[in-house]
């Protein structure tokens, strides 16, 4: 095809949705004050639900003609500008979204279809690098030139059509700043708010990402974890969170903490999504997890019977977790599913060595990064930045972690060595031995407990051990709707072990179709705390 004809083709395919969409003259002249609003807060968009509408269904729908990519991402972009003001999530969309779009219904015109994603739009967590945006991990420290490339797992997003909408807010350098931080918030975007009640917080540092997704901001969008910033969130916000086994996902281009436990991974409101864009994201290695049938294998009788599963309780989250935990296992069994309640071993030694660890890691690993960006040139130039940037202070003063990473010991002490060495042989036991002396195909535990209220003064109030088994041994891990504590979310996290992403993904979608723990936020102000 000419370019002059190709051009052509793409403008007609940007217009004529807007088109489509836009009220007419008379429809105009009957709207009353307010509905316009209404509207642009719908997730109704072509006979279709976003907030209940999985990538397999809008791709039959595009395949057929009854969708296009460019009314889909225009229907985000709509409910961004009429729902982000109540939960601020999103930092920015890209300018290029709806030519993206228009791009992809060309190629599906044509023939030409690049997989599961091509006109799918994705939001990115703000600490992805990206060429045409702004990627500031949160931090004015970098908010000026966008970075010289693509985060490799763009550029895979990109190569399969997917349509990158924009950034999503974070908790500032990933919560790998101060000691008393407050997740969601970051000096680029302010603080994100739970979509279920407004004074909540949303848990961990991906949690623009897992906000947008329960307030059907975008379709799918990408987190990043060190340890719980992908699953926290996802419990908290009654989304799906998977954090994939350590290598599956390139690393190349995200601002780090620890090379030896960061991962990004996809987050989505179903497993099917999570499971497709896995299979993008990771070059196509796990694309059988990602078949159609996914769902359909998920819902049909049987699914999880004989399955084992290993209870780990975690009572430290409160009495109402746990009696939701009782709920979940009584489900489960009655879906044909062997309970068993298990402890997991050598957590103590977990949590004394994981953090000094990490504080030698990040040294190292953000100097590594920082050297390519315009700015601050090391760890000891971002203090200084902080220092003397009040905007940095305006919801906590502290940088006590960056400056114990400037003094933490090198990665070639053999102190540091002997740590790292310690921690990944215990966190892998801890999962190993408790599955193959119950004989499991995993262990599950609650994700997060009840959304606290949001306190720069007081920092989080979070209490969350289960996280750290699979992310210091760099098994995956996946986080599925439970339930609800009054109006406040809870995650059901199934970990296995390594490597096993893909039967972890179909366990969690048969789970997923039996607990039915998701329902679309209210946008509640406020709830009474607990006693």
């Amino acid at each position: 095809m000419k370019t002059r004809s190709m051009a052509a083709l793409t403008a007609i395919l940007v217009v004529a949705p807007l088109i489509a969409v836009t009220p007419g003259p008379q429809a105009a002249a009957r709207t009353r004050p307010g509905d316009s609003a209404r509207s642009a807060e719908s997730t109704l968009v072509g006979g279709i639900d976003l907030d209940t509408v999985t990538i397999p269904e809008l791709q039959a729908r595009m395949s057929r003609g009854a969708l296009s990519s460019v009314r889909l991402t225009l229907a985000y972009l709509r409910r961004i500008r009429a729902v982000d003001p109540r939960i601020n999530a999103v930092l920015r969309t890209s300018p290029t979204a709806l030519g993206q779009a228009a791009a992809s219904d060309l190629r599906r015109r044509l023939g030409r279809s690049r997989g599961p994603l091509d006109g799918i739009p994705v939001l990115l967590k703000d600490n992805v690098n990206t060429r045409d945006m702004p990627t500031t991990a949160g931090s004015l420290a970098l908010a000026g030139k966008p970075p010289k490339n693509d985060a490799e797992l763009v550029t895979k997003l990109r190569a399969g059509g997917a349509v990158i909408l924009g950034k999503a807010n974070l908790s500032e350098w990933a919560n790998f700043r101060a000691a008393k931080p407050t997740s969601g918030w970051s000096a680029v975007g302010g603080q994100t708010h739970n979509p279920y009640v407004l004074d909540r917080n949303p848990c961990g540092s991906s949690a623009g990402s897992a906000a947008a997704l329960a307030a059907s901001l975008a379709q799918v969008a990408i987190g990043t974890e060190t340890d719980g910033s992908i699953v926290c969130p996802a419990g908290m916000n009654a989304v799906v969170g998977l954090k994939p086994s350590l290598g599956v996902i390139s690393q190349s281009g995200i601002v780090p903490i620890s090379a030896e436990q960061d991962t990004a991974g996809p987050m989505a409101r179903n497993v099917i999504d999570t499971a497709l864009t896995l299979s993008v994201l990771s070059g196509g290695d796990t694309a059988h997890v990602a078949a159609p049938d996914l769902a359909e294998a998920a819902a049909r009788p049987g699914a999880l019977r004989g399955k084992r599963i290993g209870l780990w309780r975690l009572p430290v989250l409160g009495t109402e977790v746990d009696a939701l935990m009782t709920r979940t296992a009584e489900r489960l069994r009655a879906a044909g599913a062997e309970i068993v309640e298990v402890d997991l071993p050598y957590q103590e030694r977990l949590a004394e060595l994981e953090f000094p660890a990490l504080l030698s890691e990040f040294h190292r690993d953000i100097d590594a990064y920082l050297a390519t960006r315009n700015g601050p040139r090391d760890l000891a130039e971002l203090i200084d930045f902080n220092r003397t940037h009040p905007q940095e202070q305006t919801c906590f003063a502290g940088q006590e972690l960056f400056e114990q990473a400037l003094a933490a010991p090198s990665t070639t002490d053999p102190e540091y060595v002997a740590m790292r060495t310690e921690l990944t042989d215990l966190s892998r036991r801890s999962i190993d031995e408790v599955m193959a002396a119950h004989g499991l195909d995993a262990i599950a535990s609650p994700a997060n407990p009840p959304a606290w209220t949001t306190d720069c003064g007081r920092g989080d109030n979070d209490v969350i051990p289960s996280s750290t088994p699979a992310a210091v041994a760099g098994y995956p891990s996946l986080s599925v709707p439970a339930g609800f504590v009054g109006e406040l979310p809870v995650g059901l996290l199934l970990m296995a072990g390594d490597g096993r992403d893909t039967d972890l993904l179909s366990l969690g979608a048969a789970v997923e179709h039996r607990l039915d723990g998701r329902h679309a936020p209210r946008y509640l102000p406020t709830v009474p705390t607990p006693r």
